[in-house]
């Protein structure tokens, strides 16, 4: 791949995306591009760049910076934060919400849609007293893509062997052919809409409980500072932030505070740390 190729690439989707792609990942943008290529009757990633520079931005520039985004995911990821999520924030938050009867939870980055579904296959598992509630999980990703694939909920053997137990399997998804389908009293749990974390305008409502696993990592740190600022914006003041494992908010928002349980750690708002969140507090 062309250096000057690489460079029109990279800085594509760092604009639209703010991820950085650095110079040793040449061959990631060629594996995963290639295909786009072809798709458009091309034959190298040297022609579809060559296009994407002859024409004004389009659809195909939208889905050169969709293919260069990391899509890894799986069912119950790393384990220990959905055990928090169930032993813990669950508890307070239903406890904190109990007059309002109400719920919401935001995903950030839901990529194909696992992990959503995963937190409505515990809600269903493990509060079903609180099914009667209105319960909102939205989930988010900045591809159109992978969010088609969420909504239909539909998932290959592989897909279901990584980190999905067989009994939640066989209760909650349908067999169809080679994949396995989510049931609907797991989807009607979620929203997928198509969101990019770098607009300047989150639309996406008050939030209880935010994922942002995993996403961080892409970013650079005054782009990470800003997500964390737009994060608190829709945070409720006692709600609580996961984040990746080897993500955190130090050094680049110190309005967040860690909180640790077992081997896990999530993040509050300093100020409702600080004061003592209320039940029903809002930022």
């Amino acid at each position: 791949m062309e250096r000057t190729d690489f460079e029109y690439v990279s800085n594509l989707v760092q604009t639209r995306s703010a991820i950085v792609l650095e110079a040793d990942k040449v061959y990631l943008i060629e594996s995963r591009l290639l295909p786009v290529a072809h798709r458009e009757g091309l034959g190298s990633v040297g022609e579809l760049v060559s296009r994407l520079r002859s024409t004004s931005p389009n659809g195909l520039h939208q889905r050169v910076v969709e293919a260069m985004t990391t899509n890894e995911t799986s069912f119950f990821r790393d384990t220990h934060p959905f055990d928090v999520l169930k032993k813990h924030v669950l508890v307070d938050m239903f406890a904190r919400r109990a007059t309002e009867k109400r719920l919401s939870i935001w995903c950030g980055a839901s990529s194909t849609g696992q992990e959503p579904y995963t937190i409505a296959l515990i809600l269903r598992e493990h509060f079903p007293q609180h099914l009667d509630w209105k319960i909102d999980i939205l989930a988010t990703d900045l591809s159109t893509d992978v969010l088609a694939r969420a909504r239909e909920g539909r998932y290959s053997q592989l897909e279901v062997n990584r980190g999905l137990p067989a009994p939640l399997l066989v209760k909650h998804f349908e067999r169809h052919g080679t994949e396995w389908r989510v049931n609907d009293d797991i989807r009607r749990f979620v929203e997928f809409r198509q969101l990019n974390l770098i607009s300047p305008i989150w639309r996406i409502g008050a939030a209880d409980i935010v994922f942002l696993r995993n996403v961080l990592i892409y970013f650079d740190v005054p782009t990470k500072r800003a997500i964390l600022q737009k994060v608190r914006g829709v945070m409720r003041r006692d709600g609580y932030l996961f984040l990746g494992g080897a993500e955190t908010t130090l050094n680049i928002d110190d309005e967040f505070v860690r909180q640790s349980f077992d081997r896990v750690g999530c993040y509050r708002l300093k100020q409702a740390t600080q004061s003592g969140a209320q039940p029903g507090a809002t930022r």
